[in-house]
C-alpha cells in the first residue's frame, strides 16, 4: 500500500518551514582517544623511502627469510583440500592441543583449555586489553617499548604510566624499586614485553618473581608479550627467555601472549595465541567473534606443521641470529665508532648514534642521503630519543653494506 497510513500521516509529515538539525561544523572526525593515538614513526621514515632506489630496510621487525617452505607446503595442503570455512572462535582442536604441548614442553603443564588462537599477536594483545582494562582504568608499561603495547590501552580510554630502563654501561636495565612502586593498589593492569622491542633486554627470573608476588598482592593482571621468548642469547642451553608462565599458575591474573611470527618467520601469516585462565575463555571468545570471528584454518593448519616440525629449524635461527647480532655489534663498533650494548633478546640493536638527538628526522636522513632504513628512537617513546632500531635479522653481507653506508654518512657530517 502505497498511500501512507491517514493516522500516520500528521506525525509523518514534516513541514517544510521545519529545520533540520545542522551537522556539526568542520569535517567528520575520529572520537578523541583515536585521534590523540601516536602515529607510526616507522612507516613515517620507511614512507620516505618510497621511490628510492637500492635502499636497505632494516626498520621492521622482520627476517629476509621466507618461511619454511614445510610450513607453506602445509597451508598449500589445507587450501587444496577446501580449508577455507569458519572455525571455532578459539582456534580449531588440533592447534590448540598442539600450542599446549609446546607451551607444556616450555613453561610446564598446560592444557588446551588455557589456549586460544588469534589473527597475530597484535590481535592477542587487543584481545588480552580488552579483557580486562576499559576506560579510566591505569595500566603501567616498561619502556622503550613496541608503540602498539603502550598505545593499545589508549583506545580502550585506559590511562597508560610508563616506567623507563635505565641505559648505562651493562645496557638496558631495569629499577626493580621502580616499578614495584608504580604498581598501586589502583592499578588495573602492567602490560610487560621481554625480551623487549626494541632494547632486547631480558627480564630476569628474579625481577618477575617479584613483579609476579606484588601483583597477587594488589590483585593487578599481568599481560606479557613474550613474542621473542626463543629469540634469547642468554644462559646456555635454554631454550627460552624467562616467562611469567614459568612461575604463575594457570588461573592466574596472567595472560600471556605469543606469535608464530618470530620463531618459524611467519610475520606476513597473522597467527597468535594467547594463554589465559580457563574463567576467560568464554569472554574471550565473545571478543573474537567481534574482532575477527577465526584466525583462517588454512594459516592454523600452518601453524600445526611449525610447531610439530620445527624444533630443529627454530635452534637453527637463533643460532643464526646470535651470529648476526654479534657480527652486526663488532661492524658498528669497528667501522663506525659506536658503542654498541649486546642484548640477551630479541633480534635488534638499540644504540645512539652521534648527532641523533632527533632520531626521526636522523634516519629521513640516513634513508635520504645513505639508503639506509633504520628505526627512529623515538618511535618507542620519548625514552628511546637519541637512539635508533636496527634489525639484524638477515644475511650478513646486508649487514657489511650498511654498516659501511652509516660510517660513511656519519664521516661526511662530521659526527665521528
Amino acid at each position: 500500500m502505497n498511500e501512507l497510513d491517514p493516522s500516520l500521516r500528521s506525525s509523518a509529515a514534516l513541514d517544510a518551514s521545519t529545520p533540520f538539525p545542522s551537522p556539526a561544523s568542520g569535517a567528520p572526525r575520529a572520537r578523541d582517544a583515536v585521534r590523540d593515538l601516536r602515529p607510526s614513526q616507522i612507516r613515517e621514515v620507511a614512507n620516505a623511502g618510497f621511490g628510492l632506489d637500492d635502499v636497505l630496510p632494516f626498520w621492521f621487525g622482520e627476517s629476509d627469510r621466507v618461511t619454511p617452505a614445510f610450513i607453506r607446503d602445509a597451508a598449500s595442503a589445507s587450501l587444496a583440500a577446501g580449508g577455507t570455512f569458519y572455525t571455532h572462535n578459539l582456534g580449531i582442536a588440533p592447534l590448540r592441543a598442539s600450542i599446549a604441548r609446546y607451551v607444556s614442553g616450555l613453561h610446564g603443564e598446560t592444557s588446551s583449555d588455557h589456549v586460544a588462537v588469534t589473527s597475530a599477536g597484535v590481535n592477542a594483545l587487543m584481545l588480552a586489553a580488552q579483557l580486562v582494562a576499559g576506560a579510566g582504568d591505569r595500566v603501567v608499561t616498561v619502556t622503550p617499548l613496541w608503540p602498539n603495547i603502550v598505545e593499545i590501552p589508549k583506545i580502550l580510554g585506559a590511562r597508560v604510566e610508563t616506567v623507563a630502563l635505565n641505559y648505562g654501561a651493562a645496557g638496558w636495565t631495569l629499577d626493580l624499586d621502580r616499578l614495584l612502586a608504580a604498581l598501586t593498589p589502583d592499578t588495573k593492569l602492567l602490560m610487560i614485553n621481554s625480551p623487549n622491542n626494541p632494547t632486547g633486554w631480558v627480564m630476569s627470573r628474579e625481577d618477575q618473581q617479584a613483579v609476579l608476588d606484588h601483583c597477587r598482592r594488589y590483585g593487578i593482571w599481568i599481560v606479557a608479550d613474550e613474542v621473542y621468548e626463543r629469540l634469547y642469547y642468554g644462559e646456555p642451553g635454554a631454550l627460552t627467555a624467562p616467562s611469567f608462565l614459568d612461575l604463575a599458575g594457570r588461573e592466574e591474573r596472567v595472560i600471556c601472549v605469543n606469535s608464530f611470527s618470530k620463531a618459524w618467520l611467519m610475520t606476513g601469516w597473522r597467527l597468535g595465541w594467547i594463554v589465559a585462565p580457563r574463567a576467560l575463555m568464554d569472554d574471550l571468545g565473545k571478543l573474537v567473534e567481534y574482532n575477527t570471528s577465526c584466525a583462517p584454518e588454512f594459516v592454523q593448519r600452518a601453524g600445526i606443521a611449525a610447531i610439530e616440525q620445527g624444533a630443529d629449524f627454530t635452534l637453527e635461527l637463533v643460532a643464526s641470529l646470535r651470529a648476526s647480532r654479534d657480527h652486526l655489534a663488532r661492524l658498528l663498533r669497528e667501522h663506525a665508532g659506536i658503542d654498541v650494548k649486546v642484548p640477551a633478546g630479541a633480534m635488534y640493536l638499540f644504540f645512539p648514534v652521534p648527532g641523533g638527538q632527533n632520531s626521526l628526522e636522523l634516519c629521513k636522513a640516513l634513508v635520504r642521503e645513505a639508503h639506509l632504513g633504520l628505526a627512529p628512537g623515538s618511535a618507542f617513546g620519548p625514552e628511546g630519543e637519541g637512539f635508533v632500531r636496527w634489525c639484524y635479522a638477515c644475511d650478513l653481507a646486508r649487514l657489511d653494506v650498511g654498516v659501511e653506508r652509516l660510517a660513511r654518512f656519519l664521516a661526511q657530517h662530521g659526527l665521528r
